[in-house]
């Protein structure tokens, strides 16, 4: 069997990932900051370099998706006490936050206990809620680009995003409020039994 610490790699993705959205967070203060003084050009320059950047991080959040792709299969062959062994290893690992994925199911069974949509920051206190016991010390950090917003919360709104393209949450909800998809209901009750 080949010896390889894959955990590693996925700490550089999150690392690199985390950087990518601080950089779309700049932008967006920017543009936001040019719209509120009537500067529309700039205003659209950032738009659609926040647009760039997204398409981007979305790339490298599919590359990191194919890299644990990868260790997959010799996680399961490695058998489940080198694969808790190395689960544990991640744990402890500072600075790696909790995955993406892993919003997916508070986020979803929130949307559902409140009716199928709600206005985002009502899901959020729901989903915090729910991961506490998830969460790592790193994931209660502030992000650099705003010590306002700890990473968790920044993290869950990324979610969204993947889990709108994934089909999970409605794409055409209201400004503010997300909707579960019937795909996202399959997927929770899939997940249950």
């Amino acid at each position: 069997m080949i010896e390889n610490n894959p955990t590693n790699v996925v700490a550089a993705f999150e690392m690199l990932l985390e950087e990518i959205e601080s950089e779309i967070e700049f932008v967006n203060r920017v543009g936001a900051g040019a719209f509120e003084s009537r500067d529309y050009d700039k205003a659209k320059e950032a738009l659609e370099r926040t647009a760039q950047i997204s398409a981007f991080r979305d790339k490298v959040d599919s590359l990191r998706r194919e890299w644990e792709s990868l260790f997959a299969f010799a996680d399961d062959k490695e058998g489940t006490e080198a694969h808790a062994e190395r689960r544990n290893l991640d744990r402890l690992r500072r600075g790696l936050r909790t995955r993406e994925e892993a919003y997916y199911r508070p986020i979803l069974k929130a949307l559902q206990e409140m009716g199928g949509s709600a206005p985002m920051s009502q899901v959020l206190d729901r989903v915090l809620e729910s991961m506490k016991e998830v969460l790592r010390e790193v994931d209660y950090e502030p992000l650099a680009s705003d010590p306002e917003i700890p990473r968790w919360r920044n993290a869950a709104q990324w979610a969204r995003n993947s889990m709108v393209k994934e089909g999970l949450l409605r794409s055409n909800s209201p400004r503010g409020v997300w909707e579960i998809s019937d795909r996202g209901i399959e997927f929770l009750q899939d997940k249950n039994g």
